[in-house]
C-alpha cells in the first residue's frame, strides 16, 4: 500500500476559523458570559452543597432555633468563597467553550457584587412617590436587615426598600395571586435558587430577594429598568420584547419602584 501525503499550501488556513469565533465578542459581551458562568458555578456550588447538608440535617442542625436560617448564610458564603478560589474549574470551562478563550484574563474586569450601586441621576428624577405613614412604620423594623443586605451584594439601601413598599408594602406575610410571597415576593422557584429555606422568614426573603435583584442588573449591565422588568415580568420577557415588556403592570411596577427610590434620595438631600 502506497503512503498517501497530505498537501497542506496553508498552515494557517484551518487556524483562521477559530480566529473569527474568538472575535464574535466584544468586552462587554464577554464581560457578561463571564459574569454568567460565574454565577452558574456560585449557583451550582450552593446547591451541591444544599444537596449535601440535607442528609445531615444541615450545617448546624435541624433542632436548634434559626438553624435553617444560618446554614442558608453559611452555604451561601462557602459557594461564593469556592468559586471566587476557582477550584472547581466550571465557570473557566463555560467561558472557554462559549469564547474559546481562557476566563483568567478577563477576571479582574468583571463586576463584583460591591459594584451594583445605582446612579439614581440615571433614572426619572420627576417621578416621586411618598409611602403610607403605615408602610414606613412596617418597613423601619426591617432596617437592620436591609443594611446587611446592602452591604452584601453591593445594592442601594433605598433601592431595596422601594422593592419592598412597591412588592408587598412591607408585609413580611403577603401572598400574591401568583403565590409570590414575603416581603420581595418570592416565587418558589426563585426563593429556592437563591438559597431561601423559610420565605416569610424576613431575613431570608430580603437577603434572597436582593441576591435576585443584583443578579438581574449584572444581567442587564446596570440598567435599572431592565432589571426592575425582569424581576416583575422575568428575564425571558426581557428578552423576549429586546427591552421593557409592553404590559401594564410591569410599567407600571417600574414607575412606581422609582418613584419610591427617588422619594427617598430626595428625603436625605
Amino acid at each position: 500500500m502506497k503512503e498517501i501525503s497530505l498537501k497542506v499550501s496553508n498552515n494557517e488556513k484551518h487556524l483562521s476559523q477559530i480566529t473569527q469565533a474568538k472575535s464574535r465578542f466584544d468586552d462587554k459581551q464577554k464581560a457578561k458570559i463571564a459574569n454568567a458562568a460565574n454565577e452558574f458555578e456560585s449557583l451550582l456550588t450552593s446547591m451541591m452543597l444544599r444537596s449535601m447538608n440535607s442528609t445531615t440535617g444541615g450545617i448546624l442542625g435541624d433542632s436548634g432555633y434559626g438553624n435553617d436560617m444560618f446554614d442558608t448564610i453559611f452555604e451561601q458564603q462557602i459557594a461564593s468563597q469556592i468559586s471566587k478560589s476557582k477550584n472547581l474549574g466550571i465557570a473557566e470551562a463555560i467561558y472557554r467553550k462559549v469564547t474559546g478563550e481562557e476566563l483568567s484574563p478577563l477576571l479582574n474586569s468583571i463586576p463584583s457584587r460591591s459594584v451594583e450601586r445605582i446612579n439614581i441621576d440615571k433614572v426619572d428624577a420627576d417621578t416621586k412617590i411618598k409611602p403610607s405613614s403605615e408602610a414606613l412604620k412596617r418597613l423601619n423594623k426591617f432596617d437592620i436587615m436591609i443594611d446587611e443586605a446592602s452591604n452584601e451584594f453591593g445594592l442601594d439601601k433605598n433601592l431595596i426598600k422601594s422593592v419592598i413598599l412597591t412588592e408587598s408594602a412591607a408585609n413580611h406575610k403577603a401572598v400574591s395571586s401568583a403565590k409570590a410571597k414575603g416581603l420581595m415576593q418570592l416565587i418558589d422557584s426563585t426563593a429556592s435558587d437563591m438559597g431561601v429555606k423559610n420565605v416569610f422568614d424576613p431575613r431570608q426573603n430580603i437577603h434572597g430577594g436582593t441576591k435576585y435583584l443584583s443578579r438581574m442588573l449584572r444581567q442587564y449591565s446596570g440598567d435599572l429598568k431592565l432589571a426592575l422588568a425582569a424581576y416583575n415580568a422575568g428575564p425571558q420577557n426581557v428578552e423576549k420584547f429586546n427591552g421593557v415588556p409592553p404590559f401594564d403592570e410591569t410599567k407600571n411596577y417600574i414607575e412606581k419602584v422609582i418613584g419610591y427610590l427617588n422619594h427617598f434620595s430626595e428625603s436625605e438631600i
